[in-house]
């Protein structure tokens, strides 16, 4: 490459500061690159438009690394006091939008920048796309990661490489498994969370449904495993039967439903000979018999000094939404004093907006520039446009949104005297769902002398 033309080739010369390694058939063009156009060699010059390209030339393959090294705290540090880079001229006027639209103080319209500076010398090469693994290592430098990702993922030039929830839960449960039954179960993972074209064909499945089916399976081929097992072409009929009645009643339904959808898969793939749940009857659901939760507690986090907390728990117990209902709800829900549900009007209780004032009064003292649509907020999530996570405000509770709303529905079918058509018109659900609360009316554990416990 070095050399000049008319001359022999001066090996010396050109190995004198080191030599570049290439592999064979990869994306390496002897005669070199076509020249770039003025988008590609300055695409911050050019004027923001919605939809951002990525700045690599599409004719470039990404560069494999050969070693993975720990970059410099010193030389990083030295490139983010540098005014500006490449990533940070591209992106700046997406910093801008997205600072405007989602409420962000300067501060952290500085930190989404410096760490855009940061990333740039973290990249292995000035034109590659970041990696948002990459973007996770932004918290030993006190970078903004949470931002820095939306921004990149606006401008095109991010790689979600993140592992999903359901794959870090797999993870964990199988690490310890033999590798042939590991193999096996990670061909069933692909197929249940990305689905199949080829016979029998299948549709993602939900990401709790994967989850239940782990949750179910997981202690049953560890045992299978410590008995000796090496693959599921080795387990029979008999040691399904077996395994199921040693399982627990509460997690025998989940567990066969977990076991069918495996070997189903592993059949279908030539993985395993037969499908030894073929015309297996599922277990059938175990319930448990919903019991009324002690109205001191209620009372208590009705009470909360924590206007979230407060506000949460009063609009399950008065109304009976579910958790992810709660999340979800936008400031445009509540109006006319009354609390829109997907189709549903609610008149909201007295108890319950006396609550939402406090909250909105907290919520705007707290973030008073924040654009974020929805009703509840916390600090993670009023700089962005996303609902709270599934565990806010009940970290460190005694409550849970479940087991609050059991307690409000069965509080209503008691009151109605059993009327299972009100409870499924009121809080949507089933006629099975709502029998379940039903059979509570005249369980012999919840009587006295033949007479009705009265509710407190």
């Amino acid at each position: 490459m070095v050399q000049t033309p008319g001359h022999a080739l001066d090996l010396a010369g050109a190995n004198r500061d080191g030599h570049q390694l290439f592999f064979a058939n990869m994306s390496f063009h002897r005669r070199g690159a076509p020249p770039l156009s003025p988008e590609q060699r300055a695409p911050w010059k050019l004027q923001h438009q919605p939809t951002v390209t990525d700045p690599r030339p599409a004719d470039f393959g990404e560069q494999m690394t050969l070693f993975d090294l720990a970059p410099d705290p010193q030389v990083i540090a030295e490139r983010v006091r540098r005014e500006d880079n490449d990533l940070t001229r591209y992106c700046a006027a997406l910093v801008r939008e997205h600072a405007a639209r989602a409420g962000w103080s300067k501060r952290q319209r500085n930190d989404v920048t410096r760490s855009l500076r940061i990333l740039q010398g973290l990249r292995p090469t000035p034109t590659a796309k970041v990696r948002a693994t990459d973007v996770l290592q932004l918290r030993q430098y006190s970078g903004n990661v949470i931002s820095t990702i939306d921004v990149l993922a606006a401008a095109g030039l991010l790689i979600e490489d993140r592992p999903t929830r359901v794959e870090r839960y797999f993870a964990a449960k199988t690490s310890a498994l033999p590798p042939g039954m590991k193999d096996q179960l990670e061909v069933w993972l692909e197929v249940l969370t990305n689905g199949s074209r080829q016979t029998p064909r299948q549709v993602p499945r939900d990401p709790k449904t994967v989850l239940a089916h782990i949750l179910g399976i997981e202690p049953i081929i560890h045992a299978w495993a410590a008995a000796g097992f090496q693959s599921f072409a080795e387990v029979t009929r008999a040691d399904i039967t077996s395994a199921l009645d040693e399982t627990a009643t509460a997690r025998r339904h989940i567990a066969g439903n977990g076991l069918k959808s495996l070997f189903r898969t592993l059949k279908a793939r030539r993985l395993i000979f037969a499908n030894p749940t073929r015309g297996m009857k599922a277990s059938p659901k175990s319930t448990n018999m919903p019991l009324a939760l002690d109205p001191a507690v209620v009372r208590s986090e009705l009470n909360s000094p924590n206007p979230v907390v407060a506000l949460a728990v009063a609009l399950i117990a008065f109304h009976a939404l579910t958790g992810q209902q709660v999340r979800e709800l936008q400031l445009t829900d509540v109006r006319d004093g009354h609390l829109i549900v997907g189709d549903r009007s609610i008149p909201l209780a007295g108890p319950v907006r006396v609550r939402l004032a406090a909250w909105l009064d907290h919520r705007n003292r707290t973030w008073p520039d924040t654009a974020n649509p929805h009703l509840i907020i916390n600090r993670r999530s009023a700089p962005r446009l996303l609902p709270v996570s599934s565990q806010f405000p009940w970290v460190g509770k005694t409550l849970r949104p479940r087991v609050l709303r059991e307690d409000r529905i069965l509080h209503e079918i008691h009151a109605t005297g059993g009327d299972i058509r009100r409870v499924c018109d009121l809080f949507g659900l089933s006629v099975e769902g709502a029998t379940r609360y039903l059979d509570t009316l005249e369980h012999t554990d919840l009587t006295l002398k033949g007479q009705r416990v009265p509710r407190t």
